[in-house]
């Protein structure tokens, strides 16, 4: 893949894609991926925006975003923009909320293509445990959806 940018994150590294000056993709890289900075001034907005998030858990994005989805993902997407910082919802809250099934909403959170910015990480499970996260239910993952949850301080 190829990333406007590789910034160093708390827990590991994101790579950041954009279309234009729209941020299109997060993705979640290993601490090893080698940081990449970029001139160009929506990354350099993007950067500042995350650099306030891990100072500030309560930090609102405000970014030209272009996610790429179906419909439903949109909506989903969308729904997830309401969930307030330091606060969850299960999946089959959200479900109801939609009018749709929780597997579902859990399809369409896994395929999120903004994670942090659109909060599927505030989406949990209805017996407690913290669901999945980026389609995995353990390792790296769930320890990233760990720790933004304990950022926002929900954990």
């Amino acid at each position: 893949m190829s990333f406007a940018a590789v910034l160093e994150a708390p827990f590991g590294r994101l790579g950041i894609e954009i279309t234009g000056p729209h941020l299109s993709r997060l993705v979640f890289l290993p601490r090893d991926a080698t940081p990449k900075q970029s001139a160009d001034p929506g990354v350099r907005c993007i950067a500042q925006a995350l650099e306030q998030y891990w100072t500030d858990p309560g930090y609102c994005f405000d970014l030209p975003l272009m996610p790429q989805g179906s419909p439903f993902r949109l909506k989903v997407w969308q729904a997830l923009a309401q969930i307030p910082v330091g606060t969850t919802i299960t999946y089959g809250d959200l479900a109801g909320r939609l009018g749709s099934s929780a597997r579902a909403v859990g399809q369409a959170l896994g395929d999120n293509p903004l994670p942090i910015v659109v909060p599927c990480h505030r989406v949990v499970s209805a017996s407690g445990g913290l669901g999945g996260f980026n389609h995995s239910r353990s390792g790296y993952s769930i320890d990233i959806k760990r720790w933004l949850l304990t950022h926002e301080g929900v954990l």
